[in-house]
């Protein structure tokens, strides 16, 4: 076995991984006879079965493209006539020994950074950048990077995740890639183009198990017990233990292997045991996401339980194929929440997650954010606020920048049949004199002028929350005849007709004062009646308003004029008289 030496440090802990790659994925490959002491780790040989004809020389301009690198091969596999191989027998070829290729970030969001070789001072990743073969990625938190092989594979690393890129190798000047990632923590998903060709190589390894495909989509996610799970979207995958008492360690394809087929997944236990293969769980419906969202502090996205999820795993992304993620996370429940974006389209992507830790199903959903411009604030009427037909007004307030406002009523929240739209308020005012007795919601929007476009032309931004509210009819308003008096003498009794539980405003004023200026008495009653015993003696004016359980008030009636007298009364009300019948007046 070779050494280590040279690599980095978190790097040498691969000697017991999980592989998923290309199994069976050299042609040729022998499966009878016992390989050679290797000189190079697991999987970095290709094992050649000698077909009749075949030459040193020959093969190292097949695989390496340098036929007078034959001299290696005989060193390697001690072979006495380079000439003379025997059919049947097994040529390694080590990888190391093959033209290098290199990877391309496709994309990045957050802190991440490459390390080329041991020793060297981790750098930041740039979108465009070249990744050679033996760099480490270290994937930040809320972090996210792609990147592309030369064979068009997608490598998507996840955040807080570690990923070394060991091989990218290709079969002579031309051939087939030889591909062999490792992961130490996170988790990666892979899309590998279908190809036909039987040279080409895909691995990604974990320190318990190496997963080998051929054209597919799958995804590997290491847990913080050192769980791996492998799961599998199209294509099919083949996944094997690293672990040393369960795998040959000189020949790791002779471990067997535990293959999954589309909408299939497994867990590796921390023992390196192999689970076997369950079926993913469906999707998570998401038809109930909004097509738009409008709020500018959290972007939040509710998604109903799934039967038999114990988590759920969400991502955001530029793109319906998930290569631009922008958000990320796990979440207990459906309540998905993240930190705002930026207005724009994007993709929602949420799996459940079963008891062994495996992504189901994705279900993939677009959505629009579009919080801007602003909507306005609403400061009339207050939610619930019931108004008085005929007078009714809705408003809100200005917002800096804004050319017009539109304001919406309709009788139900989802607006599906406006009853009033007006688009081109130049304020944020809709006075409401035609709108029937009944219940209502409301909405406003702010809209501006987009640059260098006809007046026709606007952005308008979101709708603030619908707020309801009611129109009803005022009280009627009391009649003269209505308000019954007794008065005359020095205690004042009126009453008047009423509906259950309507309270009432009642005024006093100098009988001179028609325009009640001078209120000398203003109180609410709970009853239709009123009893004044203190009053000085002349003559006022009264007049009463109705105010009903909608807090709706009448106008007031009409002034009633009413005289309290002078003298006293008895307790029963009946006046105290002089022996020669003249009233008692009061001091």
């Amino acid at each position: 076995m070779a050494t280590n030496t040279g690599r980095p440090r978190w790097a040498l802990r691969t000697s017991a991984a999980l592989t998923l790659g290309f199994l069976g994925s050299v042609a040729g490959t022998s499966a009878q006879a016992a390989p050679p002491a290797a000189t190079t780790p697991p999987g970095d040989e290709i094992a050649h079965t000698v077909q009749e004809g075949d030459t040193l020389e020959g093969l190292a301009k097949a695989y390496l493209a340098a036929p007078r690198q034959w001299p290696l091969l005989q060193a390697r596999n001690k072979v006495t006539n380079p000439r003379r191989l025997v059919p049947g027998s097994v040529v390694w070829i080590p990888v190391r020994l093959q033209p290098a290729e290199s990877a391309t970030v496709e994309f990045v969001h957050g802190t991440v950074t490459a390390q080329a070789r041991a020793g060297d001072a981790p750098a930041p990743v740039t979108q465009g950048g070249k990744l050679e073969e033996g760099t480490a990625l270290q994937v930040g938190p809320d972090a996210f990077v792609s990147v592309k092989l030369a064979d068009g594979t997608v490598v998507r690393v996840q955040a807080q995740s570690e990923l070394l890129l060991r091989q990218l190798r290709r079969r002579g000047r031309a051939g087939s890639l030889q591909s062999v990632l490792e992961m130490r923590s996170g988790a990666v998903e892979s899309s590998v183009p279908p190809n036909a060709e039987a040279f080409r190589r895909f691995e990604l390894r974990t320190p318990l198990a190496v997963t080998s495909v051929r054209g597919t989509h799958f995804g590997v996610a290491m847990g913080e017990s050192g769980q791996t799970t492998a799961s599998v979207l199209s294509g099919s995958v083949a996944v094997q233990s690293r672990q040393p008492e369960t795998t040959d360690q000189s020949n790791p394809s002779a471990a067997a292997a535990s293959k999954l087929a589309p909408g299939q997944g497994l867990a590796v236990a921390a023992d390196g045991s192999v689970g076997a293969p369950r079926p993913l769980l469906a999707a998570p419906d998401t038809s109930g996401v909004p097509a738009m969202l409008s709020d500018a502090s959290i972007l939040a996205i509710n998604v109903p339980p799934l039967p038999g999820a114990a988590r759920y795993q969400a991502q955001v992304a530029q793109d319906a194929d998930f290569t631009q993620v922008l958000r990320h996370g796990s979440f207990a429940d459906g309540q998905l929440r993240w930190k705002a974006v930026e207005d724009g389209r994007y993709y929602l992507s949420v799996r459940a997650l079963d008891d062994a830790g495996i992504p189901g199903v994705p279900a993939v959903q677009p959505f629009v954010v579009k919080t801007r411009p602003v909507a306005p604030l609403y400061q009339q009427p207050a939610p619930g606020a019931v108004l008085a037909s005929g007078t009714g007004e809705l408003r809100c307030t200005q917002v800096p920048g804004v050319a017009w406002y539109r304001l919406q009523v309709a009788r139900d929240s989802q607006f599906t049949q406006p009853m009033l739209d007006e688009q081109r308020l130049t304020e944020c005012r809709l006075p409401l004199k035609t709108l029937p007795v009944g219940n209502y919601f409301w909405r406003a929007a702010s809209l501006l002028q987009l640059p260098n476009s006809p007046s026709s032309q606007v952005d308008q931004g979101p709708f603030a929350p619908p707020h309801p509210f009611s129109v009803a009819d005022r009280p009627a308003t009391l009649s003269p005849q209505s308000l019954q008096a007794q008065d005359g003498d020095t205690t004042v009794r009126v009453h008047w007709p009423a509906q259950p539980g309507q309270r009432f405003r009642l005024q006093l004023a100098p009988a001179n004062d028609l325009a009640f200026d001078k209120v000398v008495l203003d109180t609410q009653l709970d009853a239709p009646a009123w009893t004044a015993s203190n009053l000085p003696a002349g003559d006022y004016l009264v007049r009463i308003q109705v105010l009903d359980l909608t807090g709706l008030e009448s106008d007031f009636s009409p002034p009633r004029q009413i005289r309290v007298g002078s003298g006293i009364s008895t307790g029963s009300g009946l006046p105290v008289s002089t022996s020669n019948g003249q009233p008692v007046a009061r001091p």
